[in-house]
C-alpha cells in the first residue's frame, strides 16, 4: 500500500516556521542553563551527528570540568543509559576513556587527569542503580546491567564482580514461591547481561555461565502449561504446538544462551557495536577495574488487605504473571531471528525504546527510524537515497521497517493484555508511516496480509479482535484505502469463518470512524452486495413505535413529547401511570401491561438519547427516577425487559448496545449479574429448537463489559475501605497518644486492646457502610463470575439431557478435525470461536478466578462433575491452568 500522496507537498512553510521557533526557544533556554545543565545535556545528546567522533570530544570536556561537576556527569550518564538504550555501547566507550589515566589523542600539554575519574563516576552511578533496584524498576535495572556488561568487555569493570552481579539475579529464580513476573524480570537481567559480557566471563569463570543458564532453565521448565493459554497462534488439540508465528521471551533467551555456551561464547552479538574495543588495552596497575559491590535483590512487596472473605489468594495479581509470546510475521532473512543473540538484543532494544518514549510517539518514531545509526554497518539495509557503500558479503541487511512493525504489533498482540495502550501503538505505526511512507507503508501492507492469512491457522480470537481494531483505525488515518479485491475469493467461505468475521468487524469499526456510505464506496461491488460484510442500511436506532401505522404510535408520541420538552420525571411517571390505567382495553404485543409501559418509556428515552453520546447521558441522568421506577429492586423480569428493549432498539448498531448497557450498570439500573444472565438466556431463547449456543465477539464484548464493571466496583470499594480503615487507625493512635500523655502513665496504653474489624466499623459509621457495600459488591462479583462459567459450560459441555447439546464442541478440539478445517461449516467455526473466548475469559480474569477458586469450582463445574467427555476435560484443564492448580 502506498502513502506517498497522503504526505507529499504542503505544510513546508508551517514546518519551517515551527522549526525556527523551536530553535529560537532552544537558543533562549541555552542562555539560562547552568554549566552543570549544559554538560549534562551534552552527555545526553551524545552521538546526534557522529558518535565515534563525539565520544573523545565529550570525554575531554568532562575531564576539564570533572572536579566541580562530577555529580552532573554521573547523573547525565545514568539518565542517558536508562532513557536511550540504543546509545549504551557508546556511553560505555565514554566511561572507558574516562577510566584511562592517559587519554589517547589528547593534547600533550593538557593537565594530567585524576586517575580515579572513571571510578568516581561509577561509584555515583552505582548509587542510582541501587535506587532502581530497591524500587524494583526492572527495566532501568536491566538497562544498567547492559551498561555494566559493556564496561566489563571494555575492562573497566572486573569480570568477577560482573559474574557475581548476574548470579545475584539468577539466585532470585531459586527463591521459594517466586512469582513468574519477578522470576522473568530477574532471568532477563541475567540473560541479557550474559549475552553481552559472556565471552569475557567464560574465559575465566566458565562455571558461572553454566550455573546461570541452568538456573534460568530450571525456572522456565515448570511453566510449560501456562504457555498454552497465551500462545497467539495454536490449535486447541495440542498442548505444545510448534509455533511459526510467535516466540516466548524466556525460551528465546535460553536458546540463545545455550548456543553461546555450546560455542564457548565465540559468537558475540555481531550487530551490537562495541566501539571501546578500538581503544588500547588498559593497564591494570595504572587503572585497576572497578569492583561492583555485592547486592541482594529485594523481595516483592505484597499487600494483603484481607477483605475478601472467600479469598485463597490476593486478588491483585500482576499482569506479567503470564509468559510473554511475541508475534512474528517475517522470516529470518527479513527480520533478525529472535533465537539469535543479535536478534534477541535488537528486539529488546526496540521494545525498550517503545516503552520509554510512550509519552512522545513522534519522537519515538523518529528514533526508531534512526536506529541503524547505532548498530554495526550492514545490520540493516541502507535507506533509499543513502550514499552507496561497498557490499559486505557478511552483512545481514535486514529490513528495519519490517522489524519495527513486527515489534510494535508484538506489543499490541501480547496476551492476555498488552503492556501498552493500544491507541499508543496504533498511533506510533501511523507516525512511522508519515515519516517514511515509501518504506513503512509496504511493511504495514505485508503485515496485514500475513495476519489475515493466519486467521484460519489458529490465530487467537482476542488477537483477531485487536487486529481488526488496528486495521480499521489505521485505514481511517489513510483514507480507508485498502485492496479489498484481494479478499473477494474468501466471500465463498462460510459466513462465520475467521476471515469473514474479520471483514465484518473491520467494516463495522470503519463505519464507526466514518460514515456508512463512505465505507460502502471503498468496497468492491461483490462486498457491497454482501450483507454479511456490510449492512444495506446505515447503523441507527430501530424504534418499534416510530412508524405512524403502528397502533401505539400516538401513545408513544405523547411520551416522547414530554421527554423532548424536558418535563420533570414525576410528570412523566404520572403520565405513564395514566396510560397504564387506560390500556386494559387496548391490545399490545407484550405479555403484560407493565412490560408494554417499560417498552414505551425505555424506547422513548433511547430515542431522545440516540442523537449523540451526550444526549444519552443527559437523558439517563435527568430521568433516573423514571428508570428506577421501571426496574424495582428485586424485579429480575423488569431488568431483563430493559436489556431486551435496548438490544432491540439498537440491533442495527451493536456498539451502542454495549454503551447503553454500560451506562445502565453505572447508574445501577441493572446489575452486571443481570447482563450476564441476559446474554446466555438470550442465546438459549434464540434457538428454542435445542441448537447449540455460541459466544461470538459481539456477545463477548457485552460479557467483558459486565465483568469489568463488577471487578471495577470491588476495586473501588476495597480502596475506600482501606482508606477509611487507615484513617480510623490513625485516629485511634492519636487518641491513645493523647490518653497516655494526659494520664502520665504509659502502662495504660499498653493495656489498651486494638479494635478488630467489627469494632472499628462500629466506631466509624462511614467505615461500617463501606464494609457493608464492599461485602455486597464482592458477592455480586462472585455471582457474575459463576454465571459466566455456567454459561460457557452450557455452550461447550452442557449436562446430559440439556436441550442445547453441541455436537461440535469435541470435534473442533481434535487433531484430525483441525487438519480438515477447510471443510468446516458455520457451526464448527462458531464453536471454535466460543472455545477461544472461554480460554480468554480464564486467562484474562485469572486473578479473580483464583480469588474465588473454591466457590467457583463447586458452583460452576457442578453440572459436569464426573463427566469424562473430551469437552468437559478440556474445560476443566483450562480452568486448572488459569487458577494455578496444574503445575
Amino acid at each position: 500500500m502506498s502513502y506517498d500522496r497522503q504526505y507529499r507537498g504542503g505544510g513546508g512553510h508551517r514546518r519551517r516556521h515551527r522549526d525556527r521557533e523551536d530553535y529560537d526557544t532552544h537558543d533562549h533556554r541555552r542562555d539560562h542553563e547552568t554549566p552543570e545543565q549544559t554538560l549534562k545535556n551534552t552527555i545526553i545528546k551524545l552521538g546526534e551527528v557522529d558518535p565515534i567522533q563525539e565520544v573523545p570530544r565529550v570525554a575531554k570536556q568532562i575531564r576539564e570540568n570533572a572536579s566541580s561537576m562530577l555529580s552532573a556527569v554521573s547523573e547525565g550518564i545514568r539518565l542517558a543509559v536508562i532513557e536511550q538504550p540504543n546509545k549504551i555501547p557508546y556511553y560505555a566507550a565514554l566511561l572507558r576513556l574516562l577510566h584511562d589515566p592517559s587519554p589517547s589523542g589528547g593534547d600533550a600539554s593538557a593537565a594530567q587527569p585524576s586517575p580515579s575519574l572513571g571510578k568516581q563516576v561509577l561509584e555515583d552511578f552505582w548509587k542510582g542503580f541501587q535506587g532502581y533496584l530497591d524500587k524494583l524498576s526492572w527495566r532501568d535495572v536491566r538497562l544498567c546491567i547492559h551498561f555494566f556488561a559493556h564496561l566489563t568487555v571494555a575492562q573497566v569493570i572486573s569480570t568477577e564482580s560482573m559474574a557475581a552481579l548476574l548470579q545475584s539475579f539468577a539466585a532470585v529464580l531459586d527463591e521459594f514461591g517466586v512469582s513468574y513476573g519477578r522470576g522473568k524480570h530477574a532471568a532477563l537481567c541475567a540473560a541479557e547481561g550474559l549475552m553481552i559480557a559472556g565471552a569475557v566471563i567464560q574465559k575465566s569463570l566458565s562455571s558461572n555461565t553454566t550455573e546461570i543458564i541452568s538456573a534460568i532453565q530450571t525456572f522456565s521448565e515448570p511453566i510449560g502449561l501456562s504457555k498454552t493459554l497465551v500462545q497467539p497462534v495454536r490449535s486447541l488439540h495440542s498442548e505444545f504446538a510448534v509455533l511459526e508465528h510467535a516466540d516466548e521471551v524466556l525460551d528465546s533467551a535460553l536458546t540463545v544462551l545455550k548456543a553461546l555456551d555450546g560455542s564457548e561464547f565465540a559468537d558475540p552479538p555481531a550487530s551490537i557495536p562495541q566501539p571501546y574495543l578500538e581503544y588500547d588495552d588498559l593497564d591494570p596497575a595504572a587503572s585497576p577495574p572497578f569492583e561492583l559491590p555485592s547486592i541482594l535483590v529485594p523481595p516483592e512487596v505484597i499487600e494483603l488487605d484481607g477483605l475478601a472473605s472467600d479469598a485463597s489468594e490476593d486478588a491483585q495479581i500482576k499482569k506479567e504473571e503470564w509468559p510473554e509470546f511475541w508475534f512474528r510475521l517475517f522470516d529470518n532473512t527479513v527480520t533478525p531471528d529472535p533465537n539469535s543473540v543479535s536478534g534477541f538484543l535488537i528486539r529488546s532494544n526496540l521494545r525498550d525504546m517503545i516503552d520509554i518514549f510512550e509519552v512522545n510517539r513522534k519522537e519515538c518514531a523518529r528514533l526508531l527510524l534512526e536506529y541503524p545509526k547505532w548498530c554495526v554497518p550492514g545490520t540493516f539495509k541502507p535507506r533509499a537515497g543513502a550514499p552507496p557503500v561497498e557490499e559486505d558479503p557478511s552483512a545481514n541487511n535486514w529490513q528495519l521497517e519490517s522489524i519495527m512493525i513486527e515489534v510494535i504489533l508484538g506489543y499490541l498482540f501480547l496476551l492476555p493484555e498488552s503492556a501498552q495502550k493500544s491507541i499508543y501503538l496504533i498511533a506510533l505505526i501511523t507516525e512511522l508511516c508519515k515519516l517514511s511512507p515509501s518504506t513503512v507503508g509496504p511493511a504495514v501492507g505485508k503485515s496485514i496480509r500475513k495476519l489475515y492469512s493466519a486467521l484460519a491457522e489458529g490465530l487467537d480470537v482476542e488477537v483477531s479482535r485487536r487486529f481488526s481494531e488496528w486495521f480499521s483505525v489505521h485505514m481511517s488515518n489513510f483514507g480507508f484505502q485498502w485492496v479489498w479485491k484481494e479478499w473477494l475469493p474468501d466471500l465463498a467461505l462460510p459466513e462465520h469463518h475467521p476471515k469473514r468475521n474479520f471483514m465484518r468487524r473491520a467494516v463495522e469499526s470503519e463505519i464507526r470512524l466514518s460514515y456508512h456510505d463512505r465505507i460502502l464506496k471503498t468496497l468492491p461491488e461483490p462486498m457491497q452486495n454482501d450483507t454479511s460484510v456490510i449492512s444495506s442500511r446505515p447503523p441507527g436506532p430501530d424504534a418499534e413505535y416510530e412508524d405512524p401505522s403502528n397502533p401505539h404510535h400516538e401513545i408513544s408520541e405523547s411520551v416522547l413529547s414530554l421527554l423532548r420538552g424536558r418535563s420533570r420525571a414525576d410528570e412523566v411517571i404520572a403520565h405513564l401511570d395514566y396510560l397504564k390505567s387506560t390500556l386494559d382495553i387496548v391490545p399490545h404485543p407484550h405479555t403484560n401491561v407493565d412490560s408494554f409501559i417499560r417498552s414505551l418509556a425505555t424506547q422513548s428515552l433511547l430515542s431522545i438519547g440516540s442523537r449523540s453520546f451526550s444526549h444519552l447521558l443527559n437523558a439517563i441522568e435527568r430521568y433516573l427516577p423514571l428508570l428506577r421506577g421501571l426496574t424495582p429492586p428485586g424485579d429480575a423480569e423488569a431488568k431483563r425487559d430493559i436489556l431486551v428493549i435496548t438490544a432491540s432498539f439498537w440491533k442495527r448498531n451493536r456498539h451502542m448496545i454495549g454503551i447503553v448497557f454500560d451506562k445502565l450498570m453505572q447508574y445501577q439500573i441493572v446489575d452486571p449479574t443481570d447482563v450476564v444472565s441476559w446474554i446466555f438466556s438470550t442465546l438459549a431463547a434464540s434457538d428454542d429448537t435445542g441448537g447449540p449456543l455460541y459466544i461470538q465477539t459481539s456477545e463477548w464484548d457485552l460479557l467483558k463489559g459486565a465483568l469489568d464493571k463488577a471487578n471495577g466496583r470491588v476495586t473501588v470499594a476495597r480502596k475506600k475501605v482501606a482508606a477509611l480503615r487507615k484513617e480510623q487507625d490513625d485516629n485511634i493512635a492519636r487518641a491513645k497518644a493523647r490518653g497516655g500523655a494526659d494520664a502520665g502513665n504509659m502502662e495504660v496504653d499498653g493495656e489498651m486492646k486494638p479494635l478488630d474489624q467489627d469494632e472499628s466499623a462500629n466506631e466509624n459509621p462511614q467505615l461500617a457502610i463501606a464494609v457493608k457495600a464492599f461485602t455486597s459488591l464482592t458477592r455480586e462479583q462472585r455471582n457474575v463470575l459463576a454465571k459466566t462459567i455456567e454459561g460457557f459450560i452450557a455452550c461447550l459441555s452442557p449436562a446430559p439431557g440439556d436441550n442445547h447439546q453441541n455436537p461440535h464442541a469435541e470435534t473442533v478440539i481434535q487433531e484430525k478435525s483441525w487438519e480438515q478445517r477447510a471443510s468446516w461449516s458455520n457451526d464448527e467455526w462458531m464453536t471454535w470461536e466460543t472455545w477461544g473466548w472461554y480460554r480468554h475469559f480464564c486467562r484474562a480474569y485469572s486473578p479473580y478466578l483464583r480469588n474465588y477458586m473454591t466457590t467457583l469450582s463447586v458452583v460452576g463445574f457442578s453440572k459436569i462433575e464426573g463427566s469424562t467427555s473430551l469437552a468437559a476435560e478440556s474445560m476443566r484443564k483450562t480452568w486448572d491452568i488459569a487458577t494455578g492448580q496444574e503445575a
